[in-house]
């Protein structure tokens, strides 16, 4: 593991809020399990309290958890898998053991898995998914770089690199209908 991936994976498990870079924008994020810090991410990013949040991974293995398998047709699963790892953000039905602070509500948790190469080592690092949500405050247009991160001082570490490039932020679809939900 490097340096600076270390670094945000120790201010991740010391419940901080960090940015790093993702396929379009630079992200924040935080341990999905610690109600503290997704509380700190929504007050940094002046985000409604209704509005739920979107779990990056390296892999499904780490956002298999969140999902109520049992009301997941198969080929709407296999749908979403086969888009991964890539741009593609899928909401599911949510485990009843996802917490609660993360759906604000919502029946559906957002899930991606990553193909961003340091979001991916990071999410493997830290040993599970993590919150994601843009790097700026609510309304105001995202970050694209580790310079336009303007939260730097409430943030536990920035991770330097590049965004992947894409024009927008990810499209968001619903898993099982596949209807857009976001484009």
């Amino acid at each position: 593991m490097n340096q600076d991936i270390a670094a945000a994976v120790v201010a991740l498990r010391a419940g901080g809020v960090i940015a790093y870079p993702t396929e379009a924008v630079y992200g924040l994020g935080c341990d999905p399990h610690d109600e503290g810090a997704v509380t700190q991410l929504f007050a940094l990013k002046q985000r409604p309290p209704a509005q739920g949040v979107l779990l990056i991974a390296a892999d499904f293995a780490q956002v298999e958890q969140y999902i109520d398998l049992a009301r997941m047709p198969a080929e709407a699963l296999a749908r979403a898998r086969a888009s991964w790892p890539g741009p593609h953000t899928w909401v599911f039905p949510r485990a009843s053991t996802t917490p609660a602070w993360l759906a604000r509500g919502h029946a559906g948790i957002a899930l991606r898995v990553t193909a961003h190469p340091l979001a991916a080592e990071l999410c493997r690092s830290f040993g599970d998914a993590l919150v994601s949500t843009s790097a700026n405050r609510h309304g105001k247009p995202p970050a694209r770089s580790a310079a336009d991160v303007r939260l730097d001082g409430h943030l536990a570490y920035v991770l330097e690199g590049v965004t992947g490039g894409l024009e927008r932020p990810t499209p968001i679809r619903d898993a099982i209908t596949g209807d857009m939900l976001r484009n």
